[in-house]
């Protein structure tokens, strides 16, 4: 470490990747600042993980309501209503706390934060306005930022960011995109009265994941009044008084009062001066970094969606927690995305971890696959024409649970657990010797005893 500069790490960026690693690094000892412009805690707790599982919570307590009257309940569902100012100045309240959190967590740790944009001048120095800082380290967790399309009437478009602070909601949306984010928000639109369309240029949305999970997810949507519409994407937009005309390569229109575009995100980069230096972006914008987060100028590091691993807020957790044992510890450590569990927030919810089906094929495995779809027992009594899908996808040779999807209630919470036991290597037999918890639908993973035919 040199003493002759302000601090031995600068992190641009207060990410949950960025103030992890800044945190951590901190607390064993180094100089720390961390530079951010817009908010601690970055697009996981302002404009994305945190507010959007709070509006899937609020979403879905309409049928909980309607599925009430089952139970005994007399609710008056015909006089319910709902306040859409409320559930966003409610989650603005929380956000705002967690903020505040973020904030003593770097002071505790004795993290100087510093307001601004900031930019590279050389190797060891970050410019932030008009003051100039210097560092032995340098880490860039500046996250990403959602793609708009370049189409006439782009204007118009909203994106995720937006669609977090809206003053009021439409009677009817259109979403563009066939990944998490635009069947998560088709969901929180449909739940809360609006009159949604899903719009998605290719056959069929979510890909990359299982193809049993993407084709159940689709039917469970459209039960739930989801208007999906596949291989069309939007030409143009145009205001019509204070509506919007969308034109679609179909040939066809949409009169709408909202656009979303959850057609993409790219990393955030702009204006750091990263090439000038030498640090090199990827085809697809992304940082360039070897294995252990540096890039080609040494003392110049990266983490978290800029450098294109999964963007996820516990990936750059982990590899903040990497880097700084690196930096500051013992200097060992490894990233392994090997089995990460994943859940989309669509309704239902959408956990997995491990291989598709179409993955493990394609790896040469030779597999026997389990599939159970049934109710769950909670609609048994409400009458709720929703059903559940869980899958195992197994190497037959080994015996080794290569991959766990389910759609369902719940599906997070139930994946997270069989998370560990794919990471572990379990076998389909340990998982059969696993005494179920009864009546739960997660049951149903330990005693799936019939592979599916083919």
């Amino acid at each position: 470490m040199s003493e002759h500069r302000d601090y031995d790490l600068i992190v641009i960026g207060a990410g949950s990747g960025g103030v992890r690693l800044a945190r951590m690094s901190a607390q064993q000892g180094a100089r720390v600042a961390v530079v951010e412009s817009r908010y601690l805690g970055g697009t996981c707790v302002n404009v994305g993980c945190v507010p959007k599982k709070l509006f899937v919570y609020g979403a879905h307590v309409r049928e909980e309501l309607e599925d009430a009257r089952g139970y005994g309940w007399s609710v008056p569902t015909a006089d319910v209503s709902f306040d859409w100012p409320t559930l966003v100045a409610n989650k603005n309240t929380e956000i705002e706390r967690l903020n505040g959190i973020y904030g003593r967590l770097l002071e505790n740790a004795g993290v100087t934060v510093i307001e601004g944009t900031a930019s590279l001048r050389d190797a060891h120095t970050v410019v932030v306005g008009d003051k100039s800082y210097t560092a032995d380290h340098i880490t860039v967790a500046t996250g990403s930022w959602p793609v708009v399309p370049d189409i006439p009437g782009k204007n118009f478009l909203l994106t995720s960011n937006e669609m977090f602070y809206l003053p009021q909601l439409p009677r009817h949306a259109v979403v563009w995109g066939g990944g998490y984010i635009a069947v998560e928000f088709a969901g929180i639109l449909a739940g809360l009265g609006v009159e949604t369309t899903l719009l998605y240029r290719g056959d069929l949305f979510l890909r990359g994941f299982d193809g049993d999970i993407r084709r159940f997810t689709e039917q469970e949507m459209r039960k739930k009044g989801v208007d999906l519409r596949f291989n069309v994407t939007i030409n143009s937009i145009e205001q019509a008084d204070s509506q919007y005309r969308v034109d679609l390569s179909d040939g066809s229109q949409l009169d709408t009062g909202l656009v979303m575009a959850a057609t993409g995100r790219r990393a955030l980069v702009d204006g750091l001066g990263l090439e000038t230096l030498g640090v090199g972006l990827n085809g697809s914008g992304h940082i360039e970094v070897n294995d252990h987060f540096q890039t080609a100028v040494p003392s110049i590091y990266a983490l978290g969606d800029v450098i294109g691993t999964p963007q996820l807020t516990p990936v750059a957790i982990g590899q903040a927690m990497v880097l700084s044992r690196r930096l500051f510890g013992d200097g060992e450590g490894e990233m392994d995305y090997g089995a990460i569990p994943t859940a989309v927030f669509c309704q239902p919810n959408i956990g997995t971890v491990g291989l598709t089906e179409e993955e493990a094929r394609k790896a040469g495995h030779r597999l026997r696959v389990y599939r159970s779809e049934f109710r769950p027992m909670k609609y048994t009594l409400s009458g709720r024409d929703e059903r559940c899908l869980m899958k195992l996808v197994v190497d037959d040779g080994s015996d080794v649970v290569l991959g766990a999807h389910m759609v369902g209630p719940d599906a997070g919470e139930i994946i997270q657990g069989l998370g560990v036991a794919i990471k572990a290597g379990a076998t389909k037999a340990q998982f059969d010797a696993t005494v179920g918890i009864h009546p739960t639908s997660a049951e149903e993973f330990v005693t799936m005893r019939e592979p599916a035919a083919d």
